[in-house]
């Protein structure tokens, strides 16, 4: 993992650093400003040392919790940690409602393949897969909340509310971004688990269990489902350590929660090297740690599998 994150920060450090007018001080310093001010700044934040000194220095004062931006000159960790609340909140609920909708009606497409039911869960699940996800938030923010100019006003215009604050107020204001964020995922994931599915009944080990006489309902649930959960389990994993890190900057942008995705909207659009160092490091640690988990699960689902 250690070796991931400093492949992954050096990575982000090269591209902030040729990109044009990838020069911190210059602006920071603004249009206006003297070659003289553009120098002291950039000895203040060491960018007159060599390109691996700066690097180091980076990324030690990040994992010392000691990086401050370059812009406002506020501690990063700080920062993530303030937005980690939001963010948790979103993803935790947004991926319960797609991981479990989208087995639902992966299965159900699954068991009535060719039937009316599964072509119009195709229907759906592409058009759930196609909306994109900026364009659905505020679809539903001007149909269903705030005034909006639709006259209903069913959910809260955006903004968050601590769950030790408000707990009823925290999940009325997460509706939305919870549905906005999981329509994607549910589509993709009921057409993975499908195709699954209708290949894992060809399989030996269920021709098996048939012949031993046990229920359909069972084989379904007991060999089929489990076995073919695998790719999901592996998609949802990745997936939600990727929404974790920081994934979610446009639904977090869209409903204004002020979580580390807006963290790092803001980053991006100030060009702020510090701050999208720190979350995008922050996104790679989730992913290596979720990647082991989805790891280990594998022995749970599959009996063929066993870590040694």
């Amino acid at each position: 993992m250690l070796l991931v994150l400093l492949a992954v920060s050096f990575i982000v450090y090269f591209i902030f650093i040729v990109i044009p007018g990838g020069d911190p001080a210059q602006r920071i310093a603004g249009k206006v400003a003297t070659q003289a001010n553009i120098l002291a700044i950039r000895k203040k934040l060491g960018l007159d040392q060599s390109f691996i000194v700066q690097w180091y220095d980076l990324v030690k004062a990040l994992f010392t919790a000691k990086l401050v931006s370059y812009s406002n000159q506020t501690n990063v960790v700080d920062q993530i940690k303030q937005g980690l609340p939001a963010t948790f909140s979103l993803a935790i609920g947004a991926g319960i409602i797609w991981f479990g909708f989208g087995v639902l009606v992966g299965t159900i497409s699954a068991v009535t393949a060719g039937r009316i039911s599964d072509r119009a869960i195709t229907a759906l699940a592409l058009i759930g897969i196609s909306m994109p996800v900026a364009w659905l938030g505020l679809i539903l923010r001007f149909f269903l909340a705030g005034d909006g100019g639709s006259g209903v006003s069913w959910f809260p215009d955006g903004g968050y509310v601590p769950l030790s604050a408000n707990p009823a107020q925290w999940f009325y204001h997460l509706i939305l971004p919870w549905l906005t964020l999981a329509v994607l995922f549910i589509g993709f994931y009921g057409r993975v688990l499908r195709s699954n599915i209708l290949d894992t009944i060809n399989e030996d080990f269920v021709r098996t269990a048939k012949a031993k006489g046990l229920s359909s309902r069972r084989i379904l649930v007991k060999h089929v489902l489990r076995a073919s959960l695998i790719p999901i389990v592996t998609l949802f994993g990745l997936d939600f350590a990727s929404v974790l890190g920081g994934g979610a900057i446009i639904t977090e942008t869209v409903y204004n929660l002020h979580g580390v995705g807006w963290y790092a909207a803001q980053s991006i659009a100030s060009e702020d090297l510090p701050p999208l160092m720190g979350v995008t490091l922050f996104g790679a640690m989730f992913i290596v740690v979720f990647s082991l988990l989805v790891d280990i699960a594998y022995a749970y689902l599959d009996p063929r599998i066993r870590l040694s």
